[in-house]
């Protein structure tokens, strides 16, 4: 029994030994820093601070800060992007615009666990982006700046358009959120099935059918939980990266981000976890842009990748068509799923260069 029991104990000392290694490892490797740029008007900058009562966060690369600045608002509700920055290098944004990465209240780096849940509302938020930009149009010297949201982060980016429009040159949104009705479920669906009827795969299938409801009308509405049909558009390819599993496509750049140190990885998770029971998502249900948002008194650009399910791109391209704005575009980017600005960074960019040109003098 005594040398069983020493034996446990050089076992166990042994994998505490292997996972205090693996940890300092995970240090060395998340040092927090971002890109930096050789250049007298280049910047690089990584800070939280406190607006409207609340800490918000901020990567901001630039390798000219003469250019326009882009405030991208991150998705989610409640995902830093800047990890996407980090792991997919080819994106040259910065050299176009001053890119401003805005972690809004609680969120990324700027998670605080004293921030009161309750304050994570719609209407706050939208304050927060008129706070931000007035912050930045005054440091930058700009009459106005471009507003770019991704994902869950067009919520809040399009209704700031509309309600603040004289702070914005354009509105540039991502995969854009439309509509949660049984169109995007269906859309949804479509590719899925499509998808794994391909692969011969009956068991992604016997689970989608479990997960939706067949309408009278010939569409379906998920009635499952929402992250669960999205973590099956992931598998069918997609999701958040193209061909990337959730696992592959956002977990394992937010471990190995360089960006982030490991305490602010564990924000990072802490923050989103927060979001899930903020009033925020609630006001980010039973929504339909078409509706609600029909017109808009700035240029409006949409961008898509061709495999994005998640927010589905025929949407967005419906959307655009009937949204009346003095200008507007949507764009298709090819091999892209949800993120086509670090998936197909080029082409992305380019479109992007094409639409500071257009709105340069508006």
């Amino acid at each position: 029994m005594k040398k069983a029991g020493k034996k446990m104990l050089i076992i166990l000392g042994i994998l505490l030994g292997i996972v205090a290694l693996l940890y300092i490892i995970w240090v060395i490797l998340s040092p927090g820093t971002i890109r930096k740029y050789d250049g007298e008007k280049s910047l690089s900058e990584k800070f939280v601070m406190e607006v409207n009562g609340a800490p918000s966060g901020f990567f901001i690369n630039s390798t000219n800060t003469d250019n326009p600045v882009l405030l991208l608002v991150s998705s989610g509700p409640g995902s830093d992007d800047y990890v996407y920055t980090d792991k997919y290098k080819d994106m040259c944004l910065e050299e176009d615009f001053t890119v401003v990465y805005w972690d809004y209240r609680g969120m990324g780096i700027a998670y605080d666990s004293s921030i009161d849940t309750d304050s994570i509302t719609m209407e706050n938020l939208l304050k927060d982006t008129h706070t931000v930009t007035q912050y930045l149009k005054e440091r930058f010297g700009k009459k106005k700046i471009y507003l770019m949201g991704f994902s869950g982060g067009t919520h809040i980016a399009l209704r700031a358009a509309k309600q603040y429009p004289e702070d914005y040159a354009a509105l540039i949104d991502m995969a854009q959120t439309v509509t949660d009705s049984p169109d995007r479920d269906t859309l949804m669906y479509g590719f899925m099935k499509d998808v794994f009827t391909s692969r011969n795969d009956n068991a992604d299938l016997k689970k989608l059918e479990g997960m939706v409801e067949h309408l009278p009308d010939g569409k379906v509405k998920c009635t499952a939980a929402w992250i669960d049909y999205v973590d099956l558009v992931h598998d069918a390819g997609g999701g958040t990266i193209w061909n990337k599993t959730e696992f592959e496509g956002i977990v394992l750049p937010i471990i190995f981000a360089k960006c982030y140190t490991v305490r602010e990885k564990i924000n990072y998770i802490r923050g989103l976890k927060m979001y899930q029971h903020a009033p925020f998502s609630e006001e980010t249900e039973n929504f339909d842009y078409r509706v609600e948002i029909p017109e808009l008194s700035i240029p409006a650009y949409f961008i898509s990748g061709q495999y994005d399910y998640n927010c589905p791109w025929e949407l967005v391209q419906e959307y655009c068509s009937i949204l009346r704005a003095p200008a507007k575009e949507f764009y298709l980017i090819p091999n892209a799923a949800h993120s086509p600005l670090w998936e197909n960074p080029k082409e992305t960019c380019d479109i992007l260069r094409t639409i500071k040109e257009k709105t340069s003098d508006e």
